[in-house]
Formats: structure tokens, sequence, C-alpha cells
């Protein structure tokens, strides 16, 4: 007999911030689904607290719960995994550690005439007590989810951050299947933890690994608009074996990318550029590698001349209309066109480099 489906949603027993801040070890902050944390701004945090100081309601938690017993969906063998509220959670941790302060124009509601601006919990507790235990023994509003099925619970995460501007790869992250999977693990390698220097906040390095690994299925460069990905992570022909075998070959390439680039190098401060490189690396020998980072510079500081001589001359002149035509494709980054045409002219131009560079 198939196991029963079991999906259901009730209110957690309430429970002050302080119980909450005590227990936050039994609480799973990165489950599959979940976006980044530390999105919020430290002004936005501070509001936080200070809705919850001055006794405003804020939004609804909800929280996988997994205290009936084993699930197989808890991976981490924790009481909780929170699946939506993630940032307000950590605002409030981070104001029980003193991370965090409150906004200079704050101002509280009983008491008006209190200059409390730019105080910590810690400030509160020595001066104003009573200020801090309305933060500590604040209620939070709870909802427990049990679920048997992963699905259930990333269609609760997409439903609820439907109004929220999650982006295509918090969304796709969310999707069960070998390609989310596959592309979070590529994003853990060590080319995205050390080497590029582009914001990952908003999942910006699972999008680009699922770019990758899509290069890889495809075993060609091909479109990455959000519809191809989407497409690429929700297609029921896709083949896990082959999803497996093409991120084995992503990671074994970013492990030479990470050989040939900096750590926080310059040259990956944008996300749309590392499909290319990725690509032009992949076509390299190994005994290219070392020049590789030289040549890109190069090819940097001839786009930027090229530019600033367009700019100063009003466009009539320039140094090679080919770099020109790298700057314009470089604007439609995820185009199959763009990938294509960009891997073409950075191999035009290193042979041209390779031919006139002077070895010393």
């Amino acid at each position: 007999m198939a196991p029963m489906d079991i999906f259901r949603i009730t209110a957690h027993p309430t429970r002050t911030l302080v119980w909450w801040y005590k227990n936050r070890g039994q609480i799973e902050f990165n489950p599959p689904y979940q976006r980044k944390g530390r999105l919020w701004s430290q002004s936005d945090k501070a509001f936080l607290v200070d809705s919850v100081i001055n006794g405003f309601d804020i939004p609804k938690f909800y929280m996988a719960d997994f205290q009936l017993g084993y699930s197989s969906l808890n991976a981490s063998r924790l009481p909780y995994a929170i699946i939506d509220g993630k940032q307000r959670l950590e605002a409030i941790f981070d104001f029980f550690e003193n991370k965090l302060v409150l906004n200079g124009d704050f101002r509280l509601r009983s008491e008006p005439s209190l200059k409390l601006g730019g105080l910590s919990l810690k400030d509160l507790k020595n001066n104003y007590p009573v200020v801090a235990d309305a933060f500590e023994n604040y209620s939070l509003d709870i909802m427990s989810v049990v679920a048997s099925q992963e699905e259930d619970i990333n269609e609760l995460f997409v439903r609820l951050n439907r109004s929220k501007p999650l982006t295509g790869a918090e969304v796709r992250n969310a999707i069960i299947g070998p390609v989310s999977d596959v592309a979070r693990d590529i994003a853990s390698q060590p080319f995205f933890v050390e080497n590029i220097k582009f914001s990952v906040k908003r999942a910006d390095d699972i999008n680009t690994a699922t770019k990758l690994l899509f290069f890889e299925y495809s075993n060609r460069p091909v479109g990455t608009k959000k519809s191809n990905l989407d497409a690429f992570a929700k297609d029921a022909t896709v083949q896990a074996e082959r999803v497996e075998l093409a991120g084995r070959r992503t990671v074994a390439t970013l492990a030479v990318l990470n050989s040939v680039f900096l750590p926080q190098d310059p040259l990956l401060g944008s996300s749309g550029l590392v499909p290319v490189y990725y690509w032009f690396v992949r076509s390299r020998n190994e005994g290219e590698l070392h020049q590789v980072r030289e040549f890109l510079v190069w090819f940097e500081n001839q786009r930027q001349t090229n530019r600033q001589m367009m700019a100063d001359t009003d466009g009539k002149e320039y140094i090679d209309t080919r770099l020109s035509n790298y700057d314009n494709l470089n604007r439609s980054t995820n185009d199959i066109g763009s990938h294509v045409g960009r891997i073409d002219l950075l191999e035009q131009f290193y042979q041209q480099w390779i031919g006139s560079r002077i070895r010393i």
C-alpha cells in the first residue's frame, strides 16, 4: 500500500521571541527551496524590530514541523525548517545578538519623548528593561506545516512568495528534480565560493550554475533566458543520469577555472560573462591555461580603450569594430547568439594576441 499523502497547516502553540531565540539551533534555515539569507538592509531589519517593540502585527511565519516523528524530508534531523519568514527571523535574531540597533528615527509609541535610536537590545536591557521585555516577550504567529511530499512544501513556498519579488532562480530552486539538485551542487564549488565577484544574494550563483549545466547537458552553448532555464528544470523528459554526467563535467571544468582566476576576481564581476569565459576556458588545452587570465585582462583593456576612444571622438574612431560588436552582444547576455558571438570573438582575439605576444 502506498504511504498516505499528508499535508496540513495548523497554528503552532504560542511562543515568545526569546523562546524561539533560545531554540534557534532547532531550526533549519537553509532547506533547498529557501532563497538566500541576508537580503534585507540594516534599516529594513531595524524597522521590523520597531514594529515588534511598538506592538504592531507582523506577517505569519510558516515552518515545516517535524516533531511528530521521522520524515524523509527532514535531512537536517531538526524539529523545524523555515518555509516563509527567514529574513524576518534573521532580523530578530540579529537584534538578540546585538548585531543590529534601532533606526535613528525610532519612536516609542507609548513614550515618544524617549530617545532610543541607535540603541541595541543590550542597551535597552541595561537602561530601558520594560522596552526590552516588550521585544523579548512578543509572541510570533507561527503556522506549522506537516507534509509527506517535498513538492507540497515547495508549492507552499512559491505560493506564499507569489506577490514578492522572487527571482527566476529562487523560484526555480524550489522545483523538484535533478536539474535543481545538481545546480545547487555546482553553485557550492570553490569557483563560486572563492572566485566570483558578483552578488549571490538573490541566488545568482545558482542561476549561473544552471546555465553552465545547460551548456554541458546540451554539449554546446545554448540560450539561457529565464524561459529556457525554467523549461530545462521542469522538463519531464530530462534524463537524471545525463544531468548527473553533465554536472560532473561542469564541476571538473570549474576546478580549472578556479585555478585560472583570482579570489574575488575583478574579471568575474558580472554573472553574464561567466558562461562565455567557461566555454572559452573549456576549449583550451592544459598548456594554454597559464596565459588565459593575462589574455582576458588584455582583452578587457582593449574594450575599455575602444569605448573611451569612441566617446572622445563622438563615435568616429575606434580600435576594432569587433570590440564594439562584443559590447553590443554583451547587452543581451542570455541569447544564444550572444553566447556564440562573444565566444567566437574571444577566440579571434585570442589567436591575434597569441600571434603578437612578446615572450621574454
